[in-house]
């Protein structure tokens, strides 16, 4: 009769602990490996990733491997690394969207996107083909400007209007 009484109280146990299992591993999509950038350890990338949507268009947030890094979807569509090199003057494409100014690289098919006057920079990776850049950079703006922006893009127009140094 003990016997039965420890199997009785034992099976609800094994039952219990097969769901969790269940529930554990089905809730799980594997983790994104993303290399960290040079200066990830940097505090001031703390706010930022903290302030991250969960979502950007359609893609949720995924985990990753490494520090300052963050991905979206599934498969991944947009990659984000906080700590890159900060870029200096430039001729590249600059944007700004919603206060933040973007340096945007073309590649085929991969964009490179990474904030101006920011330091440490933040570098986005996206395919404009899968995912629109304009959604990227909105959805982005809020968690961007966590860094203090010091600088901004200035265009052609600008330079024409800065003071003579005669």
């Amino acid at each position: 009769m003990h016997q039965l009484r420890t199997q009785g109280s034992v099976r609800p146990l094994l039952i219990l602990a097969a769901a969790a299992a269940g529930l554990v591993l089905s809730g799980c999509s594997p983790v994104v490996d993303v290399a960290p950038a040079k200066d990830a350890a940097n505090a001031a990338c703390a706010p930022m990733m903290l302030a991250l949507p969960d979502v950007i268009g359609e893609a949720r947030l995924r985990k990753t491997n490494s520090q300052a890094t963050s991905a979206w979807g599934d498969p991944s569509l947009v990659v984000l690394r906080c700590g890159v090199n900060v870029p200096g003057p430039t001729t590249d494409r600059c944007v700004t969207v919603n206060g933040v100014d973007w340096v945007i690289k073309e590649g085929d098919p991969v964009w490179t996107l990474t904030t101006y006057g920011r330091e440490p920079a933040t570098e986005i990776l996206m395919d404009p083909d899968k995912i629109s850049s304009a959604t990227v950079l909105a959805d982005l703006a809020v968690s961007a400007q966590k860094i203090k922006a010091t600088r901004n893009c200035v265009g052609q127009e600008d330079l024409q209007n800065l003071p003579s140094t005669k």
